[in-house]
């Protein structure tokens, strides 16, 4: 078995995730943002990926009270929709993670219009997290509607019986923004999902803010950020941006080349296979 010596930070790795994650150090990544291929509705140049050793190995690999933001949907086959996010995220509890949140990416259009269900225009966010999350930033951005009102709100207590909001003291006055909702809406496409035409050229990328606003909401500066489906380099351009430590995983060198070009001042790629700093 080969010696797992410290994680090689702010790298861009070619290679395997599972392989390459074998070789860390257990309990060494402070948040994990990734959208994963699902239901074979990309080709992803004929890679295949095994989810139940990912799952391992991200459980393995998290520290205590980090967080595996899993963002992902479902494919419709044969009039039925899979289920495929579901069940990932009960084998992900089967595992020991908590699901902490179940989040909804509502994207401002929709990619095609359906004939006999509503359009689709969302993907499920799942925030996993080992034991109780260490880092909570909880953005507070929603303007209130009753803003400098004074706040009257009751909620229903086990028994049926009607009691003050927990958190909401007499005579406070509501704020002007409040904590977010748990559906998040982005806009997609060029000058949305990103600003660089090369990003396009991975088939799915994801909203730079949508990754932003999850490192900001799980992980502090310094923290390290992982993505083992790093595609075009999204999460480590935004964990780079947001003072994080950032280590991405494609096993694309056609993908890892996009991703490094988005930001050249990344100071180490790898080829593709072993490398000293990861294997030992």
């Amino acid at each position: 078995m080969p010696k797992k010596l410290e994680v090689p930070l702010d790298t861009i790795i070619c290679g395997d995730n599972c392989a390459v994650l074998r070789t860390f150090k257990q309990e060494c990544i402070d948040l994990v943002v990734t959208s994963p291929p699902y239901d074979n509705l990309r080709t992803y140049e004929g890679h295949e990926w095994n989810f139940e050793e990912v799952a391992q190995q991200l459980w393995r690999v998290i520290k205590v009270g980090g967080v595996v933001v899993w963002i992902v949907n479902d494919a419709t086959v044969k009039g039925s929709e899979t289920g495929t996010s579901f069940r990932q995220a009960l084998q992900f509890m089967e595992i020991g993670f908590k699901l902490h949140d179940t989040m909804i990416y509502k994207k401002a259009g929709i990619q095609f219009p359906e004939t006999n269900r509503y359009y689709p225009n969302f993907e499920f966010m799942f925030v996993l997290s080992k034991g109780r999350p260490k880092s909570v930033h909880l953005i507070a951005d929603r303007k209130n509607k009753t803003a400098g009102e004074k706040v009257h709100s009751r909620e229903r207590m086990p028994d049926g019986s009607l009691e003050r909001m927990r958190g909401a003291r007499k005579g406070s006055v509501t704020k002007d923004v409040g904590v977010r909702w748990n559906v998040w809406e982005y806009g997609t496409g060029l000058g949305h999902s990103a600003k660089e035409s090369i990003a396009f050229k991975h088939p799915a990328i994801f909203p730079e803010t949508l990754v932003a606003d999850h490192i900001r909401s799980w992980s502090n500066e310094g923290d390290v950020v992982l993505d083992p489906f790093n595609g075009s380099g999204t999460t480590t351009k935004m964990a780079r941006n947001l003072g994080r430590r950032y280590i991405g995983i494609d096993i694309s060198e056609k993908y890892c080349a996009i991703a490094r070009k988005r930001f050249p001042d990344c100071n180490k790629s790898f080829p593709q296979g072993m490398n000293n700093d990861v294997n030992g």
